[in-house]
């Protein structure tokens, strides 16, 4: 249950990081319209402005950032604070996707994902929590995905990047709880942005970014600690999670690129 309740979005600071496309440009978008205000976070501060002069009116503030580092992470939290005085939401969004193909196994990648995925998002969390504390209901929001949910070909990187930011804010949660900070984990299956158009496979179900912002907003709303989509997607990969490992296996080994090769 949460701490506070239905939270309607006008005029709560919200901070968004990979807002310069995909799901976090169309969320800025969809929570600008809700009447909120903004930061939004990305590498390319270009892309970053087109999003904002697609907020207008809305105030939005542009924090260009590496998440990947540390430094700029805690840098922008003190600009957040100069413009701001506070923080009520943060929505750490930002990600990379890249697969395993065997035989070849590349360590290398793989840091690479965790130190983007994962601890581009802790070292954000260490920067926003001195903020939302300061905030008005505040509410940690972060982007996990259902192939958290159990283990999935090729996604060796990638999945375990999105299952450490699950467990994460799983813990966080109740550690959080005597802070009276809300914690919300979204999962969502194959959305239509800029990084899923690099696939090279069949993704179902697929939503677009926009219709993937319209239920993040909704689950914010409610404070839900689970945010879900596509429901159906994300209801067949629970289940399959939780079947016998030799049932399991058996059905994802068509999908393994190895088992192709042979």
């Amino acid at each position: 249950m949460s701490t506070s309740g239905r939270q309607t979005m006008q005029g709560r600071r919200i901070w968004i990081t990979g807002a310069s496309s995909g799901i976090g440009s169309a969320l800025a978008i969809e929570l600008a319209r809700a009447g909120a205000r903004l930061v939004i976070s990305g590498r390319d501060r270009g892309r970053l402005q087109a999003v904002a002069d697609a907020c207008k009116p809305a105030e939005v503030m542009l924090a260009p950032l590496d998440v990947a580092s540390r430094e700029e992470n805690l840098v922008a939290g003190e600009q957040i604070r100069a413009r701001f005085g506070a923080l009520d939401t943060v929505v750490f969004n930002a990600g990379i996707c890249e697969y395993v193909d065997l035989p070849v196994f590349d360590a290398g990648m793989i840091k690479r994902v965790m130190d983007i995925n994962f601890m581009g998002f802790v070292y954000g969390v260490e920067a926003a929590l001195p903020l939302l504390r300061e905030g008005n209901a505040p509410h940690l929001v972060g982007m996990s995905s259902t192939v958290a949910y159990t283990g999935l070909p090729r996604a060796e990187a990638y999945g375990a990047s999105k299952a450490a930011i699950r467990y994460f804010l799983q813990a966080l949660r109740v550690d959080l709880l005597p802070q009276k900070i809300d914690v919300s984990i979204i999962c969502p299956g194959f959305v239509k942005t800029p990084l899923t158009d690099l696939n090279d496979f069949p993704m179902p179900m697929q939503i677009s970014a926009e219709t993937a912002a319209r239920s993040i907003r909704k689950g914010m709303e409610r404070r839900s600690h689970e945010i879900r989509f596509p429901v159906l997607f994300a209801l067949i990969l629970r289940v399959v999670a939780v079947l016998p490992s030799r049932l399991r296996t058996r059905l994802l080994r068509p999908l393994s690129r190895s088992e192709k090769s042979k």
